[in-house]
């Protein structure tokens, strides 16, 4: 099922007349059968966007199509969507079965079949063998899994999740995104994901949309978002550890930063530059530039350099085995075509 957005807009407004936007003028496309995370720092819009689409939040302009159904002004029961929340929202009194078989009773499905979907869901997402057991009963991820069986049983057109794996500790999301990826694929149901953090949107997402101030700052593959990001903003907030950003400049195809300091060519203009180098883009270099590290980290297989060009502290992850352990001078370079160029009024990409 397409989900298409054409100008989705959302204004709150609080007691005082005072109007916020939370979604500004949204449109995109989310391609059928697809698992699209929306990502974005706290206040972004994301999770209004995902509300829009369930109808929990009336939108203040534009229109929401599931392929070509206008379900714009449609009831959250009419939309055939299933979602899940950040809390679950489980039944606590109930078993994990009557949670998951809940959606189908006000449906006129008779029991038997009813118990079959229960089962079929159960499966699906490895929980099985603890349907006679209560939510108490359950680890997090567990329960994560009734919600996600609970949103699927009534077989919806869209399945839409709020910050599911935020309740979690690090092993447990690390294993419950590897369990919606294969549920999702699976289904091949179209999923919206809310998140805020951007490894668990690259490492689940067919495409990631971010989200700054309600506005779309860019829509592609994770990968191609991270390697050819759309303006400042995108480039910061995706990598761990972040981008490096900088001061530059190009002068005769080359990228210069301070008077001296040339980390790479380019066939950007001559002109004043915002220069983003992320660290693993370094590499130990004998015909680099030379620097002069002022902390060095090992990192199992990468070492962590930290260096000053001017008063701007770089990192640079590179391969341990390229590394003089015991010198503090090293010779750099920036692996070919890695250097980001921003326009410095607006933020946009040059290059």
């Amino acid at each position: 099922m397409e989900i298409r957005l054409e100008g989705l807009t959302k204004i709150f407004t609080d007691k005082t007349g005072k109007e916020t936007v939370a979604v500004d003028n949204l449109s995109i496309t989310i391609p059928s059968g697809k698992l699209v995370g929306l990502l974005g720092p706290s206040g972004c819009g994301k999770s209004t966007t995902l509300f829009m689409i369930a109808g929990l939040h009336k939108p203040s302009g534009g229109k929401i199509f599931f392929g070509e159904d206008d379900v714009t002004r449609l009831a959250p029961e009419k939309r055939g969507i299933g979602l899940v929340f950040q809390n679950y929202a489980l039944y606590p009194h109930m078993t994990v079965r009557q949670n998951i078989m809940f959606p189908l009773e006000n449906i006129n499905i008779k029991r038997q079949e009813a118990l079959e979907l229960v089962d079929e869901m159960a499966k699906l997402v490895g929980i099985e063998d603890q349907l006679d057991k209560k939510p108490a009963q359950l680890s997090g991820g567990q329960q994560q899994r009734v919600a996600i069986a609970r949103a699927l049983v009534k077989k919806p057109r869209v399945l839409l999740l709020d910050e599911p794996l935020s309740n979690l500790d690090a092993r447990l999301r690390l294993q419950t995104r590897e369990e919606i990826k294969r549920i999702q694929r699976e289904t091949g149901i179209t999923t919206i994901f809310v998140t805020h953090d951007q490894e668990e949107a690259m490492s689940i997402s067919d495409q990631m949309v971010v989200l700054n101030f309600g506005l779309e700052q860019q829509m592609a593959a994770p990968q191609e978002m991270y390697n050819k990001p759309k303006n400042l903003f995108v480039a910061k907030f995706l990598g761990n550890p972040p981008i490096n950003i900088l001061d530059g400049k190009v002068k005769d195809g080359k990228v210069f930063i301070g008077e001296t300091f040339v980390v790479g060519s380019t066939k950007a203009k001559d002109g004043n530059y915002v220069v983003g180098v992320r660290p693993e883009d370094f590499k130990a270099d004998p015909n680099g530039f030379e620097i002069e590290a002022i902390d060095t980290e090992h990192i199992g297989r990468d070492t962590m350099i930290r260096f000053n060009v001017g008063d701007v502290q770089i990192r640079a992850l590179v391969d341990s085995d390229a590394v003089d352990d015991g010198s503090h001078h090293h010779k750099l370079s920036v692996k070919k075509n890695k250097i980001h160029l921003f326009n410095p009024e607006d933020g946009s990409v040059v290059v």
